[in-house]
């Protein structure tokens, strides 16, 4: 326990290949940003909104179930084991896209993506936050979510341009062999279990003991259930976003090259944003930058309808961009701040399971909504639904 230090600086080797692991993390959600809607329709002859969207609500729902879990049981099984096994779910997923005969064989391997998503990007969060300590915790997850969530932007775009050129199947799901395969590898050889950081940090805290992790994160503690309802809020308008802006976009006629570029100009600003807004958190008014950022969030996506040209367009989206990234690392390093060590993979886990059933609630809502009224009703009511987040942080969270 003596060679046991926190601190970003004192374990940075450890900290980078973490950076690099949630990379190929964010890569593998990255492979259906762009071309799934295409994916649905020629391949499977699925239109309805709602039905494409089930792909989103299996993933959603799944990851969930699977964050907490992974919380709930990271002290008792390692971090690192968690993070093997969500590998392992990873590797089958682009077979199974390669090689559906239906749309259940995708919806399938969406259910596998969620735990593969739910035990890897949780691992990787609490690891590092358990590696750095208090003072750098904002730039820790800033720079941890700017590896996922630019990731996630860099494959939707090439995602897009193999579409383009070689059609929306098979060739655009290689790359998720090279990516589960190389995430497995790097996690087995080279990522080291964080327990013993929690044990050092835990003997110098004075961070009140939660009664029950699971309903303070979610509905008593001021503090962390305004973090929670906006965390779900965000994906909420996120599951929106992955689902109905290709649609919205194929219906102003653009190409699979120019959906791709405006599908990864939202998640590449916002993981760039990360590693600057991430230090911000530690500096500034976590409260104020929560609510900033959902409110920044809200008002671009009450633009989408009105415009039409690629450019206006590519401008919301890196409005859009922004409020996440404001917001998304602040969420964690603000839960972290109000948890006791050996409490925080718990409550983090109660925290990314309500943000993550934000995607299957926003692409129930948004589906349903477009269905019955049009796409443009279903975004704007998502909008007004961020905007009254934001709110809710502005009037119920505590000062910090």
């Amino acid at each position: 326990m003596k060679n046991v230090k926190l601190g970003l600086k004192e374990n940075w080797l450890q900290f980078s290949i973490l950076v690099i692991v949630n990379a190929f993390v964010g890569g593998m959600v990255g492979l259906e940003r762009t071309i799934f809607p295409k994916f649905a329709e020629i391949e499977f002859g699925v239109s309805s909104k709602t039905a494409i969207l089930s792909f989103i609500i299996a993933f959603g729902i799944t990851k969930a179930i699977t964050n907490y879990f992974t919380g709930k049981l990271a002290n008792k099984f390692g971090r690192k084991n968690l993070l093997l096994l969500g590998w392992l779910f990873a590797i089958p997923i682009p077979f199974i896209l390669i090689n559906a005969t239906s749309w259940n064989w995708v919806i399938f391997a969406n259910i596998l993506l969620g735990i593969n998503q739910g035990l890897t990007w949780s691992s990787t969060v609490v690891m590092k936050i358990d590696l750095v300590g208090e003072k750098d915790r904002g730039l820790a997850m800033g720079i941890n979510e700017f590896a996922g969530y630019f990731a996630v932007g860099v494959v939707a775009f090439l995602t897009g341009v193999i579409a383009q050129k070689y059609g929306v199947t098979p060739y655009p799901f290689y790359l998720g062999i090279g990516i589960s395969i190389i995430g497995l590898l790097l996690t087995l050889f080279f990522v080291r279990d964080t327990r013993k950081f929690v044990d050092k940090e835990q003997k110098t805290t004075e961070t009140d003991k939660l009664e029950n992790v699971f309903l303070e994160t979610s509905f008593k503690d001021k503090t962390l259930s305004s973090i929670t309802q906006a965390g779900l809020v965000n994906n909420l308008n996120d599951g929106m976003i992955w689902g109905l802006l290709p649609i919205l976009l194929l219906s102003l006629n653009y190409n699979e090259k120019n959906i791709g570029i405006i599908a990864a100009i939202y998640p590449a600003v916002w993981g760039i944003g990360q590693l600057f807004t991430g230090k911000m958190a530690d500096i500034y008014s976590k409260k104020g930058m929560l609510f900033w950022g959902m409110l920044l969030q809200g008002l671009a996506i009450l633009l989408i309808p009105f415009f039409t040209s690629f450019y206006q367009l590519a401008i919301i989206a890196s409005i859009l961009g922004l409020g996440t990234a404001l917001v998304y690392p602040t969420f964690l390093s603000a839960i972290a701040d109000a948890t006791r060590p050996r409490q925080r993979a718990e409550s983090i886990g109660v925290f990314r399971l309500w943000r993550d059933l934000g995607y299957a609630i926003g692409a129930i809502v948004s589906g349903i909504i477009a269905d019955l009224f049009g796409v443009q009703y279903a975004v704007l009511t998502i909008g007004v639904i961020t905007i009254l987040s934001s709110l809710l942080i502005k009037f119920r969270m505590p000062n910090d």
